[in-house]
């Protein structure tokens, strides 16, 4: 019931927002699609994405940008995205998509192709995201991929001398350590929501199988697919997993690793930044590194993320929002934008560029963990792919089905949502 409350009161903000931006608060523009624009985009804490923005506009006058806060959660960042294309507002001209979104929003004709668009120089892996059948319709700006958080000193102190490529390993290791030490072994984000989607999709990527199968079909009715999600079903069910993680998402993991109570910790490159501040709000300062994620019997895939940038189809002002999305994922708006918030970026030269490295020396490994990267399921409904996935394996989380009913409750239910 909150759930419904919440997308009804968002519908009517969305419904308010796209009569508004019809009128003539926004300036008439140019019969060749110029003038200012809206850009919707997630809210980014450390104020360097409106600096960026204040850059562009000090140089375009005639054709400012103003940003617009979308909700802090994923889930309902689409949600509102998809109500304002679904009501065909005006209100957005440039829209930031969670890579997984292309074929949606794609598919929907909500977002237009990017034609005459460079795509050189940009991580592979990441322009794949905002491709849909052939297409561009989604620059790459914003990438990302799993990694592993680790105490460099416990491990040390234990006699560990790397981190664990293996989850036996990483089992292996965790009982060394608390041999001395009273410590929360490992832990992603398992609450019930997008994130959880990524942690179970990269658990089943990592033990060799697939959601999707290159058509499309689900495929999880298969050794490896069970072995992915009974890593997580086991490992809460033997204390490998706290049961505290079943309300983690990334930011409840992230103070739980600072706060000195995980030994190992699946999050985003953002974290390395917040974990590693010396001011007192986080007790690993200094006595952690990153890795790759392990896998079931070697290095593991993680889960691509990241966010893009799209026109809105239906945007009157096309030409100043492509040249908009030229600037904001050009290389020197990238390596502002990476050095101010810690947020990886999309072009490749940045992983190897000596000042990004120097501020976040995460780069080199996340750049293998991007180039090894999986994406989520890739679908036209996606929102009801995601919606099945957190539903069955949340309930295998929490003991209500076991992990091989919610397999095959989750092929069943997959099965339609493809189909075509």
């Amino acid at each position: 019931m909150k759930q419904r409350s919440s997308r009804r009161s968002l519908l009517g903000a969305v419904l308010a927002l796209g009569l508004c931006a019809c009128g003539s608060s926004r300036g008439s523009g140019d019969p060749a699609g110029g003038g200012p624009i809206t850009w919707a985009s997630f809210k980014e804490p450390t104020g360097t994405l409106r600096k960026i923005v204040d850059g562009w506009n000090s140089s375009h006058p005639g054709a400012k940008v103003t940003l617009v806060d979308l909700p802090e959660a994923a889930d309902a960042q689409r949600e509102q995205l998809v109500q304002n294309a679904q009501i065909k507002s005006t209100a957005f001209d440039v829209v930031t998509l969670d890579a997984v979104w292309t074929a949606e929003f794609a598919a929907n004709r909500w977002v237009e192709p990017l034609s005459g668009l460079d795509t050189g120089g940009f991580l592979a892996p990441s322009l794949r995201t905002g491709q849909y059948r052939g297409r561009l319709y989604a620059a790459p700006w914003l990438t990302g991929a799993g990694l592993l958080y680790y105490r460099t000193d416990l491990l040390a102190k234990a006699g560990v001398p790397r981190p664990p490529r293996t989850w036996q390993e990483l089992t292996d290791d965790c009982a060394k350590v608390r041999r001395s030490v009273d410590i929360g072994c490992y832990a992603g984000q398992y609450d019930e929501y997008e994130g959880l989607t990524v942690n179970v999709t990269e658990a089943i990527d990592s033990a060799g199988g697939r959601v999707l199968d290159a058509s499309g079909r689900p495929a999880l009715n298969t050794p490896e697919a069970l072995a992915g999600l009974r890593f997580l079903t086991d490992g809460l069910q033997r204390g490998l997993i706290p049961k505290a993680a079943l309300t983690y998402q990334e930011e409840n993991g992230r103070r739980a690793f600072e706060a000195g109570d995980l030994l190992f910790h699946r999050n985003w490159g953002y974290v390395y930044a917040l974990a590693g501040r010396t001011d007192g709000s986080s007790r690993v300062a200094g006595r952690f590194a990153v890795a790759p994620l392990p896998g079931r019997t070697g290095p593991g895939v993680s889960t691509l993320g990241g966010n893009n940038v799209a026109i809105s189809a239906y945007s009157k002002r096309k030409r100043t929002a492509l040249e908009f999305i030229r600037y904001v994922t050009g290389v020197a708006a990238e390596k502002t934008f990476g050095l101010g918030s810690a947020y990886p970026m999309s072009r490749a030269a940045l992983y190897s560029d000596p000042a990004m490295v120097k501020a976040q020396p995460y780069l080199p490994t996340l750049a293998v963990s991007i180039r090894n990267a999986v994406p989520r399921p890739e679908a036209v409904r996606y929102g009801d792919v995601t919606t099945a996935i957190q539903e069955a394996a949340y309930a295998a989380l929490r003991g209500r089905i076991g992990p091989e009913q919610a397999l095959s409750r989750l092929q069943a239910d997959l099965g339609p949502l493809t189909a075509g």
